[in-house]
């Protein structure tokens, strides 16, 4: 049984290579869970191999786990087909699409085919690996937050700012005058006004009189 060897790079990622030998008669979806058995991923996420040229363009599609547009569109599934009958080029290349979610994009080349399976070997068979694979998640996208700068909390810390004091100011008129509230007014009038309320309930002949003299 005639034997393929893939190279399998990470297209953002080209220092990152795996080797990886699948029998001829063996499926596009047993060197799908071959890749990830090498990366480390969880393989169950829909993905799709794409016959290639030289310039990586996507050509025909087998899929994985497809959504409903792509059960309608009749894409072939990776357990149903197998890889030889997509193998035109001794050099063949397939793009691969790995969790359409949050994608890992694959290039996938025939580097040889090896005439006979070696004994006692389990296939699909990595047969190199160089360089760790980015973490399955890694690739989403985290907007920096910039955190307040010890500046802003001194500045807050010498105003003794505090929300609820903004509501013992007065309010200011476009003009620049203070608005007075008239009820404040009127307590501050009810407070000089008492100091002077002590004299009610007399009548003016029972006030004391100024002076020695007699009355004329």
């Amino acid at each position: 049984m005639a034997v393929y060897r893939f190279r399998v790079t990470f297209e953002d990622y080209d220092d990152i290579v795996r080797e990886i030998d699948v029998k001829s008669n063996q499926t596009f979806q047993d060197l799908h869970h071959a890749i990830h058995k090498s990366t480390g991923y969880n393989p169950e996420y829909p993905s799709s191999f794409y016959i290639s040229n030289d310039q990586w363009t996507k050509g025909d599609e087998i899929t994985y786990l497809p959504n409903q547009r792509r059960i309608d569109r009749g894409i072939p599934l990776m357990e149903k087909v197998k890889l030889s009958s997509f193998i035109d080029d001794p050099h063949q290349k397939f793009y691969y699409t790995f969790n359409f979610d949050r994608p890992f994009d694959f290039h996938v080349e025939l580097m040889k085919i090896l005439l006979e399976d070696a004994p006692g070997v389990v296939y699909p068979a990595v047969n190199k690996s160089v360089g760790e694979a980015p973490k399955q998640f890694g690739n989403v996208f985290n907007p920096t937050v910039i955190p307040p700068t010890s500046e802003d909390f001194d500045f807050l810390n010498q105003m003794e700012y505090n929300p609820e004091d903004t509501e013992d100011f007065s309010e200011v008129t476009e003009t620049g005058e203070a608005v007075v509230d008239e009820d404040e007014d009127a307590a501050t009038d009810d407070e000089f006004g008492d100091e002077f309320s002590d004299n009610e309930g007399f009548d003016d002949d029972e006030r004391p009189h100024r002076g020695g003299g007699d009355d004329y």
